[in-house]
C-alpha cells in the first residue's frame, strides 16, 4: 500500500484532528486483525513470535495486541527477547566481516534457553523470563521473573530475531506476526518518502530523545542494522501469519518537527551527507502537524513521548 503526498495535506489543510483518529482507527483495524489470528490459533499453542526491523514499532503493536486480547477476556503477557541476550564473551561473540561484534545477529540470543522457554510454558509449567541490563551488557537471572500460563493466557515474545529459524523453527506451531512500516509515499507517481526513512526517522528520534545519542551516532549504526535485516529478519517475513503495516500517513507531517533539526545538525562532512539532503528535501513537502495532537496512545508516541504506555 502507498500514501499519496496530495491526500495527506490536502487532508491536514481540511481537518487535522479528524485526519489523525481516521489513521489510528485504521492502524487499530490491523491490530484486531492480528488479535483475531492469535485467538483463532489458541488452540495450537499459546506462544506468539511478533518480528519486525527496528523502528517498525513492535513494542508498540504488541502492547496494543496485549489490550485487544486483554478486552476479549485472554490475559496477555509481553516479553522481549531483548531479555534472552547472553552475556558477551569476546572469544565466542559473533562479528561482522570487519571484526566488530554483531549486535544484529541472531547468536547473540540464548536459542537454548528460548526454545526451553516455549515448550516448557506450552505445557502449562512454570519458566523463569530472564533480565538483560544493557547499561552492563550481562544478564542478571537473579532479576528474573517467572511466569506460568493458565488456561486462556497467552505469552507474545516481540524481537527482530523472533520468525528466525532459530527461535520459530523449533516452534511452528506457534502463531507469527510480522510488523513494519511498509508503505512509501508517493508523489505523481514517484516515491517522495519511503518507509525505510520513516523507520530511520524513528530510530533516530527515539535514540536522541531517550538513549543519548545524536543522528550522528545513529546513522553509523543505520548501515550496520540495514544488512542485519537483509540477512536475518526480511528473509523471513513471508512465514508469518499475519503481516502488520506500522506506518500511518501522518507521521512524516509530525515527525518532521524532530527530525528537521536533527538533520541540519549533521556536520558537512558526514558520509551520507547527500542522503540527508534528499530526506530534509522530503520533509519540506509535508504539511506540518503540531505534535500535540497525536493521541498519547498512538504508536508514533514511542518515538516522540509522552504517551500513555510504559516501555521497559
Amino acid at each position: 500500500m502507498a500514501y499519496q503526498l496530495q491526500d495527506i495535506n490536502a487532508r491536514i489543510c481540511a481537518d487535522t484532528p479528524a485526519f489523525l483518529a481516521q489513521c489510528d482507527e485504521n492502524y487499530h483495524k490491523r491490530v484486531v486483525e492480528a488479535a483475531d489470528k492469535i485467538v483463532e490459533r489458541m488452540d495450537l499453542s499459546p506462544i506468539v513470535l511478533l518480528s519486525g526491523p527496528s523502528g517498525s514499532g513492535k513494542t508498540t503493536t504488541a502492547l496494543k495486541i496485549e489490550e485487544e486480547l486483554e478486552r476479549r477476556g485472554i490475559n496477555t503477557h509481553t516479553v522481549s527477547l531483548d531479555n534472552y541476550f547472553m552475556t558477551r564473551d569476546p572469544k565466542t561473540a559473533p562479528r561482522t566481516a570487519d571484526g566488530e561484534y554483531d549486535l544484529e545477529s541472531p547468536l547473540c540470543l540464548d536459542m537454548a534457553l528460548l526454545d526451553e522457554t516455549f515448550t516448557r510454558l506450552s505445557r502449562g509449567e512454570e519458566v523463569v523470563i530472564p533480565h538483560f541490563e544493557f547499561s552492563r551488557q550481562m544478564r542478571n537471572d537473579a532479576r528474573g521473573r517467572a511466569l506460568k500460563l493458565e488456561d486462556n493466557e497467552i505469552a507474545i515474545f516481540e524481537g527482530i530475531h523472533a520468525l528466525g529459524p532459530g527461535i520459530a523453527g523449533p516452534h511452528p506451531e506457534a502463531t507469527r506476526l510480522y510488523i513494519s512500516a511498509r508503505s512509501n509515499v508517493m508523489e505523481d507517481g514517484e516515491v517522495k518518502f519511503k518507509g525505510t526513512w520513516m523507520r530511520l526517522t524513528r530510530r533516530a528520534v527515539r535514540d536522541y530523545n531517550f538513549r543519548g545519542n545524536d543522528i550522528s551516532f545513529t546513522l553509523a549504526q543505520w548501515a550496520n542494522v540495514r544488512r542485519g535485516e537483509k540477512l536475518y529478519i526480511s528473509p523471513y517475513k513471508n512465514t508469518a501469519h499475519v503481516i502488520v503495516d506500522s506506518s500511518l500517513p501522518y507521521e512524516v507531517s509530525v515527525m518532521k518537527n524532530y527530525a528537521l533539526p536533527l538533520l541540519k545538525a549533521v556536520p558537512e562532512e558526514n558520509q551520507r551527507k547527500a542522503e540527508l539532503l534528499e530526506l530534509m528535501a522530503a520533509f519540506d513537502a509535508f504539511e506540518a502537524i503540531d505534535p500535540a495532537l497525536v493521541a498519547k496512545n498512538s504508536l508514533l508516541r514511542e518515538f516522540i513521548g509522552g504517551g500513555s504506555y510504559k516501555y521497559k
